[in-house]
Formats: structure tokens, sequence, C-alpha cells
């Protein structure tokens, strides 16, 4: 597991602070897959992973979800025959959390268990 995902999430609240244009450049180099956006004003972490199969896509959704529900940190997911565009971002908080990064980074272990 890569030192990111293997950290804690926390307790995100309206006024968490949000990740620095700094802490973005050194955190996204962790999650190179990853793209940072900006949606409706609002700056989001997102990836699109790719598989054969609706079966499968829908077997990796469900696993986001379930990890998602493990911390209380939910991403919108848009699950399509064989693909799945996974999209992260603290919503109470308005933008890119840390914890954000962090189950970015889980996410993409969940794509090992394929």
């Amino acid at each position: 597991m890569t030192e990111l995902a293997a950290q804690a999430c926390e307790a995100c609240r309206a006024d968490a602070p949000l990740v620095s244009d700094e802490e973005l450049a050194t955190l996204i180099r962790e999650i190179p897959d990853w793209s940072p956006m900006v949606r409706d004003g609002v700056m989001q972490l997102e990836r699109v992973f790719k598989f054969r199969n609706f079966k499968q896509a829908l077997a990796f959704t469900n696993r986001i979800g379930a990890i998602a529900e493990e911390v209380g940190h939910h991403p919108a997911l848009l699950t399509e025959w064989g693909k799945v565009t996974v999209t992260w971002w603290s919503h109470e908080a308005g933008g890119l959390h840390k914890n954000d990064f962090i189950m970015a980074a889980r996410t993409d272990k969940q794509l090992e268990a394929e």
C-alpha cells in the first residue's frame, strides 16, 4: 500500500483547510493517474478506470462504495459499460482536502483487486 493510502482520513468540516497549491503539487505526484480539475468553481480529483465489461466496472464501483462508507467520505461515481469515472472532493469544505488524495490512493489500490 502506498504511504498516502495508509494514512488516516480525518473528520472534515465546512471550515476544514483545503490543500494549498504547494500541497497539491506534492500530493498529486503520489497519485499520477488522477487529474485535478475545477468543476462549478470547485477543485476536484478525477480518474477514469477502464474495464473489459460492465460486470467488472460495477464490481469496482461497489468496492469504491464500500471503502467510502468505511470512512464516511463519498465520491461521485459514474459507472458505464467498460469504465468507471471516480471524482473525489470534500463537499462540505468546497474543494480538495488531504482526505481526497488519501481516498484517491485507496481507490487505486482497489484496481489491484481485479
